[in-house]
């Protein structure tokens, strides 16, 4: 399977991986965004700072790379990085579909993306995914899953993905929302010819965020590789928007805040991977810091205490606005 590439990887920041959510797009809702990007948002000024972040994410150490077709170029940004350096050979490449970009790279749009999970998309998604990265695609997910989503029901697109699968894809899935441990238990569960369809599950989960964790932790006894995004609370946890008790624990650590609460993330048995939205090279680099932070008891306890009810948190991530 693509993950035991990491499983077998020696670099201390082999299990951060790198998603490009934040740089695919001109408009995310990540917070302190509008000073995170260059002044011109253009294709070409997106692609470079992508390009740059692949760069220094590889060379130091990152060997998982997340797109997906809602990511505006993301996927091609990523498949021109591929075809620049052949000769990397040693990453695991993952993509998702299930929304289709709508913003036509602006970030005033009213609907930045349109979910649909029916087995009409995933064709044409599919389709256009294999256009761009070709065999390079190792992992393909369905993108945000919630308990009542059909993508957990349908026969005719459980059996499009095990075809999927036998082709050599690694078949896996990510959540979101208040619910989300349903839904993983619910992914538990698909079949098809009596063997389970997901390999990964890709979740939310953060100090603010920690309702998934029971779920996460029986997918990975299941055999699912999980994958952890929004690490960072879409920069809620990064300064200078941390909460006070993040803020004195990193300064106990003399590293930043983002690398603590990755660092948080990473201990947890369950994380297979855990990604970086870093939208810079040095958000990129202090990040990456998070595998070599060590945290007492003391502090993972004051830690602890920042988490909130999932209702509320998902309440306020959907107040986010588009920068």
């Amino acid at each position: 399977m693509p993950f035991a590439r990491l499983a077998t990887a020696t670099t201390p920041t082999c299990h951060i991986g790198f998603g490009l959510a934040a740089v695919g797009r001109p408009g995310y809702i990540n917070l302190g965004r509008d000073q995170d990007l260059p002044e011109s948002r253009s294709v070409d000024a997106l692609r470079a700072r992508t390009h740059e972040l692949l760069d220094a994410a590889y060379f130091q150490g990152v060997r998982y790379f997340d797109a997906a077709r809602s990511y505006g170029r993301s996927e091609e940004f990523l498949a021109d990085w591929l075809n620049a350096r052949p000769d990397i050979d040693d990453i695991v490449v993952g993509s998702k579909w299930g929304y289709t970009y709508t913003a036509a790279w602006t970030t005033d749009a009213e609907k930045h993306e349109v979910k649909d999970h029916s087995v009409q998309t995933y064709v044409r998604q599919r389709g256009e995914t294999a256009e761009l990265l070709g065999d390079r695609l190792d992992l393909y997910q369905i993108h945000s899953v919630t308990p009542d989503s059909p993508a957990l029901t349908d026969k005719e697109l459980h059996a499009e993905l095990a075809e999927a699968a036998a082709s050599g894809v690694s078949i896996g899935f990510s959540t979101s929302g208040p619910a989300q441990a349903d839904a993983i238990r619910a992914a538990l569960a698909v079949t098809v010819d009596g063997e389970p369809l997901f390999r990964t599950v890709q979740s939310t989960y953060n100090a603010l965020e920690t309702s998934a964790a029971p779920a996460l932790a029986e997918a990975h006894d299941a055999g699912l590789t999980v994958i952890v995004k929004e690490g960072m609370a879409n920069g809620r946890l990064a300064d200078p928007y941390a909460p006070d008790a993040l803020k004195a624990v990193a300064a106990e650590t003399d590293l930043g805040c983002d690398a603590v609460a990755l660092a948080l993330i990473l201990r947890q048995p369950w994380a297979g991977v855990v990604l970086s939205g870093a939208a810079t090279a040095g958000q990129l680099a202090s990040n990456l810091h998070a595998a070599v932070v060590d945290l007492d008891e003391d502090q993972l306890a004051r830690l602890a205490e920042l988490a909130e009810e999932p209702q509320a948190y998902w309440a306020r991530r959907g107040q986010l606005p588009w920068h």
